[in-house]
């Protein structure tokens, strides 16, 4: 009987560790806004400008054109 009691005694403590939380709430995600990263203050919000600094940063990082 002693069993039992203890059995049933951790079955009632684990149990509402199982189960999922609230993630979110109803109104929905209230962090920041997703940007095109374009529009960072790095690239001045031009987009051409931002794809050159791109394919800048890619040349940079082979190793063949680097040690010419």
């Amino acid at each position: 009987m002693k069993r039992i009691v203890i059995a049933m005694f951790l079955v009632v403590v684990t149990l509402p560790g199982c189960g999922e939380g609230k993630v979110a709430s109803a109104g929905g995600y209230q962090g920041k806004p997703d940007i095109h990263p374009w529009d960072s203050p790095e690239a001045g919000g031009a987009k051409a400008q931002w794809e050159r600094q791109i394919e800048e940063r890619t040349l940079n990082q082979n190793e063949y054109t680097r040690t010419r």
